[in-house]
């Protein structure tokens, strides 16, 4: 029942409103598929669909990168391992509007920390404006969600690692495998299935994400980190039109319904 009521019931009845230009009060008028058409025959739509993707494809690189370099190095034998891996746990902890307001903080331009570091290391002469720069805040924005997003990769990488056997490893040394070889032909093939799942979720959260992006910057300054997220926000509880914003959110699920399917094509077990 729980199910029904959280998943299945609103699924359905968004894609019921996105037949209709509707405000959810007293404005009901029937016009089809009007909104998907208007979706696939403006530029509006395409530009922030296109901005998303390359904001998910940033964000989960950077993911896959860090959590791997991190994976590594905590799944060898030294003092304090356990300590150090609560430690890089910790962003995913966080709540994202918690998270979005600490770098905000950071970032700010007359009190923010990091343009006093910059200024302390001689890098920058002034205050830099990095939320504010529609050339720097969309990749502002990608290294907070980075910075909150690695921990997921990070752990499932690390436990994918811990239950590799040794043997094989052990093996490999003795044909006389260097580390990257042993990388290559033991480490990704055995995290095969690991990797899939967790590429499948990771992109499919941040081709959705919204808080983070909307607390730092609002989707400006201009539309310079208006995601698709935002902009189906801003269109049902802004402009109020509900149905338009029920139809992009229809379109949006398909979008990710498809890129996990293209994953799982694409990465499916020899």
């Amino acid at each position: 029942m729980a199910m029904l009521a959280l998943i299945v019931y609103p699924m359905f009845y968004g894609l019921y409103l996105s037949f209709f230009n509707t405000n959810l009060v007293n404005k009901w008028k029937f016009v089809g598929f009007k909104y998907y058409l208007q979706a696939i025959t403006k530029s509006d739509f395409y530009s922030s669909v296109f901005l998303t993707f390359g904001f998910m494809i940033l964000v989960v690189a950077g993911h896959f990168i860090l959590g791997f370099i991190l994976a590594n190095c905590l799944n060898k034998k030294f003092i304090g391992r356990t300590f150090l891996r609560v430690i890089f746990m910790l962003p995913w902890l966080f709540p994202e509007s918690v998270i979005a307001l600490l770098f905000t903080w950071i970032m700010n331009p007359m009190y923010g920390i990091l343009n006093s570091i910059l200024k302390g290391l001689g890098l920058i002469s002034s205050s830099i404006s990095w939320l504010g720069s529609a050339k720097l805040a969309f990749p502002a924005v990608v290294f907070a969600c980075i910075w909150k997003g690695y921990p997921l990769v990070m752990t499932m990488v690390l436990s994918g690692m811990q239950s590799i056997s040794q043997d094989l490893y052990e093996a490999a040394e003795i044909d006389g495998a260097n580390k990257w070889r042993q990388f290559l032909n033991i480490t990704i093939p055995s995290l095969k299935p690991v990797l899939t799942t967790t590429l499948i979720l990771d992109s499919v959260w941040w081709f959705k994400q919204y808080t983070l992006v909307y607390t730092m910057t609002n989707g400006g300054p201009g539309t310079a980190t208006n995601l698709i997220s935002l902009n189906i926000y801003g269109t049902a509880f802004n402009d109020l039109q509900f149905g338009k914003a029920a139809a992009w959110g229809i379109i949006v699920f398909i979008i990710c319904y498809i890129i996990s399917k293209v994953y799982r094509m694409v990465l499916k077990d020899e």
